[in-house]
């Protein structure tokens, strides 16, 4: 663990043109920077560097962060990797804390295992090239036109036939039994001799992110041996569930073309990449996982699904889209044509016939799931029906409402369905899913003498828990909560000034902006709808109740391990983003007088557009023919919230008192 006072000391070093300066040419523009971006393809430069704030943007893909963001973002290393990498650059020495017996017990043995993986991969190399390997292994390699060069890259060797090859050669090197048993290269039989795990296999070698050999995937040549593949068990460097094979390789292109192609067999993706297509990743011998989809996230939001077409196919590619919908990705899947894998595809045409096949015939996850079971229904009214709950229950999965809605327009188009009805699916689905999740506690806050609208305690107001079930919050609330955390994020620490007359006057002292905006939100218990936004919220009032400064609270925001959180704080901080309520021709001289006039007039609006959201929700509840009682409620909680729209416009100056 690198110590605070060091990681602080890295942080204050590293100069943010200087850092980008080493992958990107940057030209000077008045007293910042400009680069075409270095993660997406652009001919006209978008990408800034501003050396006095410390921050880089581009304002093409979005991208935001602080030196140490840049690294981890450009360079794909962790917190920690970034934070070593800038003091090797600026040479300051990391003394790691002192670590407790357990602990570096824990780190040498992870690094025992390491390194007898790495061995192994040496070996098996080894034995490709001579001997049994070279007559049986590296023709095996070179028939299914797999090249020298890929070979070499990935590291692809031969595991003999020997009983204890591998161990008796990893003995002699000095390494001990237990090291070879615990990174599942040994199994150790009853009567305590050790074997060899693999043997007479292709060998391809699992790398992690950083391309370190943490596991094995073994291919068998014999036609009459039923298990094909042996992979390595879970050990303490290898969890299945967590790794991709190819990641390593895929990686930087993933995240270049903000695109990744998901593939089954070890050869489909070395010969996709050896092709020229090197966003390709498989899971390791096991169905696809949640982690492993997060992990994909690091690098892209987009996955496309290249799948045999047979039914277990089928079946695991309508199983892995509603993974990648629930994480809040965007699946479409490809199915070449029958008898062909993404192998012995790429054996038949050329780099672009495959970019042109794909791009041709792949579909949205979403359709191409309603598709194949409504053909599957035929006509079955009853399949039918449950087909189409599961597709909407399948976008009830779907965090973003926008993507909700849309796809609840489509799957109504294709089924023929009225895309309320769908709509009312979705809606129980999802009130159900939040009745399992528990809602986070929001910390207190001091509430000013009085707020723009009515306190939820009072009669007729509606409850947080029922502003929770709003579907479509998110696309109204989204431009407010950005105006909002931008002031918090801007101008967070500056006081309020109220004058005497002023309905949010405190004869106890002025509040900062940022009290004011915490208390108007706490009193009604409000959390943003946008989960960066809600996460960068919390992170602030985190650093701000401990006492720190605006401009320290920005940079620790700014340098954090949460690269989310970075983003927006380096997209709101400085982005002159354009207030929904301003009149610049009122706008007043001073920030102080400036801030008084418009940080109440934005929780206004928003406490405005939850008031619309809210009526979208009761209108669709008043849609769907309720009881008669609940009709009554219903409007009369219409009428309530009209009250409170038509008292906000009225201070807000829309309409006439």
């Amino acid at each position: 663990m690198i110590p605070k006072e060091t990681v602080d000391l890295i942080l204050d070093t590293a100069r943010i043109e200087e850092v980008v300066g080493d992958f990107v040419t940057l030209k000077r523009r008045g007293s910042s920077y400009v680069a075409c971006c270095p993660f997406h393809n652009e001919k006209t430069p978008s990408f800034h560097v501003t050396p006095s704030k410390g921050i880089y943007k581009c304002f093409g893909c979005g991208k935001a962060g602080s030196a140490v963001g840049f690294v981890m973002e450009y360079e794909h290393m962790s917190y920690p990797e970034a934070l070593r990498y800038l003091a090797r650059k600026y040479n300051i020495e990391v003394q790691e804390e002192e670590e407790s017996a357990e602990q570096i017990a824990a780190r040498q043995r992870s690094e025992s295992l390491m390194a007898v993986s790495e061995f192994a991969r040496q070996f098996f190399c080894d034995q490709l090239k001579e001997g049994e390997g070279r007559a049986v292994g590296y023709r095996y390699y070179r028939n299914r036109g797999i090249e020298d060069t890929t070979i070499g890259q990935w590291s692809l060797g031969w595991a003999p036939s020997g009983r204890a090859t591998l161990v008796e050669a990893a003995r002699k090197a000095g390494y001990k039994d237990e090291f070879l048993v615990g990174a599942g290269l040994a199994i150790q039989q009853e009567d305590g001799t050790l074997i060899d795990k693999f043997r007479e296999r292709v060998m391809f070698p699992i790398h992690s992110v950083s391309g370190r050999v943490i596991a094995f995937s073994g291919r068998t040549l014999k036609a009459d041996n039923p298990a094909k593949y042996v992979n390595s068990p879970e050990t303490e460097i290898y969890i299945k569930s967590r790794n991709l094979l190819g990641i390593y390789f895929a990686k930087s292109e993933m995240a270049r073309q903000d695109h990744c192609i998901l593939v089954e067999g070890n050869v489909d993706v070395v010969m996709m990449h050896q092709m020229g297509i090197t966003n390709v990743v498989a899971s390791c011998g096991t169905s696809l996982t949640e982690e492993q989809i997060r992990l994909i996230r690091k690098f892209t939001e987009n996955i496309t699904i290249m799948y045999d077409g047979d039914k277990a196919g089928l079946h695991a590619a309508l199983r892995a889209i509603g993974l990648i919908l629930k994480e809040g990705m965007n699946p479409r899947v490809v199915f070449l044509p029958d008898g062909d894998d993404p192998d012995s595809f790429s054996r038949k045409h050329t780099l672009e016939e495959i970019r042109d096949f794909i791009a041709a015939h792949e579909q949205d996850g979403i359709t191409f799931k309603t598709g194949l079971l409504l053909d599957e229904a035929g006509d079955d009214p009853i399949k039918k029906a449950g087909i189409i709950n599961e597709v909407a229950d399948t976008v009830a999965d779907i965090p973003d409402a926008i993507k909700r809605q849309v796809y609840i327009d489509t799957v109504s188009r294709m089924v023929g369905i009225e895309a309320d009805i769908i709509q009312d699916r979705v809606r129980k689905t999802r009130e159900k899913m939040r009745k399992e999740t528990p809602v986070r506690a929001r910390p207190e806050a001091t509430v000013p003498n009085e707020q723009p609208v009515p306190a939820g305690n009072q009669p007729g107001h509606p409850s947080a828990a029922e502003n929770r079930t709003l579907q479509k919050e998110d696309r109204i609330l989204e431009p407010s909560e950005k105006e909002l955390l931008g002031f918090i994020l801007r101008h967070g620490r500056s006081p309020l000034q109220f004058e005497t007359d002023s309905e949010f006057y405190d004869p106890e002292g002025s509040q900062t902006v940022a009290e004011f905006i915490d208390a108007a939100l706490a009193a009604d218990d409000i959390h943003f709808s946008d989960r960066s936004y809600e996460a960068t919220y919390q992170a602030y009032f985190g650093l701000y109740d401990q006492g720190l400064e605006q401009d320290d609270i920005i940079r620790r925001l700014l340098n954090g391990e949460d690269r989310e959180v970075a983003t927006v704080t380096a997209t709101l901080s400085t982005e002159k983003y354009e207030l929904t309520v301003h009149n610049f021709s009122d706008a007043l001289t001073t920030t102080d007088s400036w801030l008084v006039t418009f940080v109440p007039r934005a929780i206004l609006v928003y406490h405005d557009k939850r008031i619309s959201a809210q009526q979208l929700n009761i209108n669709r509840r008043l849609k769907e023919n309720p009881a008669p009682e609940e009709m009554l409620e219903l409007m009369a909680r219409m009428n309530k919230l009209n009250e409170y729209k038509k008292t906000i416009n009225i201070k807000l100056g829309r309409l006439k008192k």
